[in-house]
């Protein structure tokens, strides 16, 4: 699995988990962790400029683009489209990891993931995950911290 493989290249154990159900919303995979909504790391692709802008967003938030679009100096921010998704990370929505792509992604990651020792992020497919630090999420993305809401 290519999410396992760059796990493991960038020094993390790439302990994936396999939920027994498909968890493609952070309300699902915390139920199915038994973590609060918020240590979900939701990997949201959207496209900006040209191109995708991966954001690594708190479960419990929602990405507020017109804001993000203004911090980060950009014309706009809109959700991709589930082929933009599929073409920029190799994965489908629901399942999207913060890594394993393609080609390094433009990240930005919200701040508020970091109130969080553990945090859960998708491992490629909506029925797996694996734990990591909000430092590990940073380095694994090479991601610009930010708030997104």
């Amino acid at each position: 699995m290519l999410v396992h493989a760059a796990l493991r290249a960038a020094g993390l154990p790439g302990d994936i988990v396999v939920l027994p159900d498909a968890a493609a919303t952070a309300a699902q995979a915390a139920a199915a962790l038994g973590v609060e909504v918020g240590a979900i790391a939701n990997s949201l692709v959207f496209w900006s400029d040209g191109e995708p802008l991966l954001v690594m967003t708190s479960g419990a938030h929602r990405v507020d683009t017109a804001a993000l679009a203004a911090r980060l100096g950009r014309r706009r921010i809109e959700r991709a489209t589930a082929q933009q998704v599929k073409d920029a990370t190799g994965q489908a929505i629901g399942g999207v990891a913060p890594t394993g792509h393609p080609a390094p992604l433009p990240t930005i990651v919200d701040e508020m993931l970091a109130e969080f020792p553990e945090i859960w992020a998708a491992a490629g497919t909506p029925h797996t995950v694996f734990p990591l630090t909000f430092d590990e999420l940073v380095a694994l993305t090479g991601g610009r911290v930010a708030a997104v809401d």
